[in-house]
C-alpha cells in the first residue's frame, strides 16, 4: 500500500507537469519516473527535491488559473456595465469569456480525472480481466464525454469567430458609403443567415441526451491520397459539404443522409459510381449467360459477385444499392399480380391451388422431422422448409417461352399447370412474408408452459388472420368502387403522354404497399395485390400497363440481382463444395419426388404424363429465398451459417434447373413440341 500511495502521489504531481512542460523537460520527467519506479539511481534527497519541485509547479499553475478566472469575472462585469455596447454585442463578449473559463476548468478536470483513473487501475487486480475491462470502459466513456464537450466548444468558437468577422464587416460598412448593389447583397446575407437558423434542426444537441443514444469514436476518410493532386480541390469541396465517409469501431461505414445546410444540393458520388458500374458490367455478364443458355439473372448475380466484397470490392454504398434493389422486388411482384388472371387459370385452378399447398405442407412436415432429429428449433425448420418449397417464376417463365399446348384434344397443357402453380407459390410467398413477424416473435419468446405457448401461437395466428381479412376486405372495396374510375381517369389524362399513366400506377402500388405495411402485413403483398386489382380491369389494360412498367422492373431487377451477388461468396462454395452439392441434390430430388407424388394424386388420368415436366420445372429453389434469408438473418431467425447454406443451395439448384428441364423435355415431349419449347 505504501508503494501504491507513493506512486499515486508521484502521479499526482508529475502528470500535469509532464503535460505542460516543453519536450526537453518531459524527457527529464520520464527518466525520473523510470528511475523512481525501478528504484535505481535515485537517492532519498533527490526524490524529495523532485517531488517538492513538482508540487511547487502544480501549485503555481493552479494559482495562475485562479487569477485568470478572477480577471475573466471582472471582465464580464465590466462588459455588462458598458453602456456603449449593444445587447447583442454584450452577449457575444460575455459568451466568449465564458468559453475561456470553461476551457480552463475542463483542462484542470481532465488532469485529475486521469490521476483518479490511474489510481483506480493501480488498486485493482491486474489478473482480473473483468476489472480491467470495466476500467477501460469507464475511461472510454470519459474520453467520449470529453470529446463531445470539446466538439461543442469548438463549434462555439467557430460561431464566435464568425460573429467577430461579421462585426468587423459592419464596422467597415459604417465607415464607408455603400452602393445600391452592396446594400442589396447585405440584405440578402442577413436573410440567408436567418434562413440557415430557421432550417437548422440542431439534431446533435437534441439527440445527445436521448435514451439509448451512445457516443462513438469514428474515423473520417477522405479520397485516396494517391490521387491527391487530381482530387485536391474536389476533396476541399467535399470536406465543406460533409460527404466524407465515416467508419466506427465496429467497421461500419456511414455516409451523409441529411446535411446541416439544406440550401446546397448534394449528391453521393460513391452511390452514383456504384450504379453506373453495375449497369455497365451487367451487360456483358447477362450477354454471356444468354449465349450459354442460362437466364440473364445469373449474369446479374455474377456481376454483383465480381464487384462485391469477394471480388474487386469496388461497391462502396452496399446498403444504398440493396435499398434500390428492393424496388426491383416491389415491381416484380406487381407484375406477377398483374399476370394473376383467374380467367386464364380457371381450367387448372384446382390443380394450381391444391398442388403448391400440398407440397408446402409436405416440405414443412419433412423439415420438422429432420429438425427434430438434428435438434433444430421448430421456427428455423419451418422457415427453411418454406424457403426451399418455393420455385423460381422468372426462370420457369423463360423455359415456357414458346411452349405449345397438349397434342390431344382435352389434354391439360403442362405450361398452364406449371404457371398456375407458380402463381400460387408467389401468393404463398407474399403470405409467408406477412407471417415473418410472427416467426420473429416466436423465435425470441421464452415461454416454458405448453398452455402459454399454444395460447401465444393462437393469438399470433388470430392477428395474422385479422390483418389479412382487413387487407382483402379493403381490396374488395377498391375493386368494386375505386379501381375502375381511377384507371379510366388515368387513361383519359395520359393520352399522348405515358408519364401520367406510369406515375398513377406507381403511386397506386406504393399506396397499397403503405396500407399493407400499416396493417402489419408485408409490403410485398401490397405490391402483388395492387397488380391483381389492376388486372381485374381486363386484358387490354394489363397489356398496356405491362408495356409501361416492364422496363422499369427490368432495370431495378438488375440492381436487385446484383445486390444478391454482393452476398454470394465463391470461396465459401469452394471450401464446402462436397457438402453443398450433397444438400443441393437432396433438395432437388426431394422436391421432384414430392411434386410427382402430389401431381399423381390430383392430375386426371389422361394428363398423367405431364407430371414429369411440371415436377422438373418445380425442382429448384426460388431466387426470393435470398430475400427471405436476408430478412430472417437480420431478424435472428436463422444463423449466419444457415443463411450462407441457403444462398449456396439456391444458387446451385438454379444452375442445375436448365439441365433437368431439358432432360424432362427430351423424355416426355414429342419431337415437334420439343423444338418449340426449348
Amino acid at each position: 500500500m505504501k508503494a501504491t500511495g507513493f506512486i499515486s502521489l508521484w502521479t499526482l504531481v508529475s502528470l500535469p507537469c509532464g503535460s505542460l512542460a516543453n519536450p526537453a523537460e518531459r524527457e527529464d520527467v520520464v527518466k525520473h519516473a523510470i528511475k523512481l519506479h525501478r528504484g535505481k539511481g535515485a537517492v532519498i534527497t533527490q526524490r524529495k527535491q523532485w517531488v517538492l519541485e513538482s508540487c511547487r509547479k502544480l501549485s503555481g499553475l493552479l494559482r495562475q488559473k485562479n487569477v485568470v478566472l478572477n480577471k475573466l469575472k471582472n471582465a464580464i462585469r465590466a462588459v455588462e456595465k458598458d453602456a456603449g455596447l449593444s445587447d447583442e454585442e454584450k452577449l457575444f463578449q460575455v459568451h466568449t469569456f465564458e468559453i475561456f473559463q470553461k476551457e480552463l476548468n475542463e483542462s484542470e478536470n481532465s488532469v485529475f480525472q486521469a490521476i483518479h483513473g490511474l489510481q483506480r487501475a493501480l488498486q485493482g487486480d491486474y489478473k482480473d480481466v473483468v476489472n480491467m475491462k470495466e476500467s477501460s470502459r469507464q475511461r472510454l466513456e470519459a474520453l467520449r464525454e470529453a470529446a463531445i464537450k470539446e466538439e461543442m466548444e469548438y463549434v462555439e468558437l467557430l460561431a464566435a469567430e464568425k460573429h467577430q468577422v461579421e462585426a468587423l464587416k459592419n464596422m467597415q460598412h459604417q465607415n464607408k458609403s455603400l452602393s445600391m448593389l452592396d446594400e442589396i447583397l447585405e440584405d440578402v446575407r442577413k436573410a440567408a443567415d436567418r434562413l440557415e437558423e430557421e432550417i437548422e434542426e440542431h439534431a446533435f444537441d437534441d439527440n445527445k441526451s436521448v435514451r439509448g443514444v451512445n457516443f462513438e469514436a469514428v474515423l473520417r476518410v477522405e479520397e485516396d491520397e494517391a490521387n491527391s493532386k487530381r482530387n485536391a480541390s474536389k476533396r476541399e469541396v467535399e470536406d465543406d459539404l460533409g460527404l466524407s465517409m465515416l467508419i466506427d469501431s465496429q467497421n461500419n461505414q456511414y455516409i451523409l443522409t441529411k446535411p446541416r445546410d439544406s440550401t446546397i444540393p448534394r449528391a453521393d458520388h460513391h452511390f452514383i459510381k456504384d450504379i453506373v458500374t453495375i449497369g455497365m458490367l451487367s451487360l456483358p455478364c447477362g450477354w454471356l449467360c444468354t449465349t450459354i443458355g442460362l437466364p440473364t439473372m445469373f449474369g446479374y448475380i455474377i456481376c454483383g459477385v465480381l464487384l462485391g466484397p469477394s471480388g474487386l470490392n469496388s461497391i462502396k454504398s452496399i446498403v444504398q444499392v440493396e435499398t434500390l434493389g428492393e424496388f426491383g422486388v416491389f415491381f416484380t411482384l406487381f407484375l406477377v399480380g398483374l399476370e394473376f388472371s383467374p380467367e386464364r387459370l380457371r381450367k387448372v385452378w384446382k390443380i394450381s391451388l391444391q398442388g403448391p399447398c400440398y407440397m408446402t405442407v409436405l416440405m414443412i412436415a419433412f423439415g420438422l422431422l429432420w429438425g427434430h432429429l438434428l435438434q433444430i428449433r421448430p421456427t428455423q425448420s419451418v422457415f427453411i422448409s418454406t424457403c426451399l418449397s418455393l420455385s423460381s417464376t422468372p426462370l420457369v417463365s423463360r423455359f415456357l417461352a414458346g411452349s405449345v399446348r397438349g397434342d390431344k384434344e382435352g389434354d391439360i397443357d403442362y405450361s398452364s399447370v406449371l404457371l398456375g402453380m407458380l402463381v400460387m407459390q408467389d401468393v404463398q410467398l407474399g403470405l409467408f412474408i406477412a407471417v415473418m413477424p410472427t416467426l420473429i416473435q416466436a423465435g425470441v419468446s421464452t415461454y416454458s408452459s405448453i398452455f402459454k405457448e399454444i395460447l401465444r401461437i393462437l393469438i399470433l395466428i388470430g392477428q395474422i388472420l385479422f390483418s389479412l381479412a382487413a387487407v382483402f376486405l379493403l381490396c374488395l372495396v377498391i375493386k368494386t368502387y375505386l379501381i375502375g374510375p381511377y384507371y379510366r381517369k388515368l387513361h383519359t389524362e395520359s393520352k399522348g403522354n405515358k408519364e401520367i399513366l406510369i406515375l398513377g400506377i406507381t403511386a397506386f402500388t406504393f399506396l397499397m404497399l403503405t396500407i399493407t405495411e400499416l396493417l402489419d402485413v408485408s409490403m410485398e403483398l401490397g405490391c402483388f395485390l395492387a397488380g391483381a386489382l389492376i388486372s381485374s380491369q381486363g386484358h387490354m389494360v394489363t397489356e398496356e400497363i405491362m408495356c409501361c412498367i416492364e422496363p422499369i422492373r427490368d432495370f431495378l431487377a438488375i440492381i436487385f440481382f446484383a445486390s444478391i451477388g454482393l452476398h454470394v461468396f465463391p470461396t465459401f462454395v469452394i471450401y464446402e463444395l462436397t457438402v453443398l452439392l450433397f444438400l443441393t441434390l437432396s433438395v432437388v430430388i426431394m422436391k421432384f419426388v414430392l411434386a410427382v407424388l402430389v401431381l399423381s394424386l390430383i392430375l386426371p388420368k389422361t394428363s398423367q404424363y405431364i407430371k414429369w415436366i411440371v415436377s422438373a420445372g418445380l425442382a429448384q429453389v426460388s431466387e426470393f429465398s435470398f430475400v427471405l434469408g436476408s430478412r430472417a438473418r437480420r431478424a435472428g431467425i436463422i444463423s449466419r451459417e444457415v443463411y450462407l447454406l441457403i444462398l449456396s443451395v439456391t444458387t446451385l439448384s438454379l444452375l442445375l434447373a436448365p439441365a433437368l428441364w431439358r432432360a424432362a423435355i427430351m423424355k416426355c415431349v414429342p419431337r415437334p413440341e420439343r423444338r418449340s419449347s426449348t
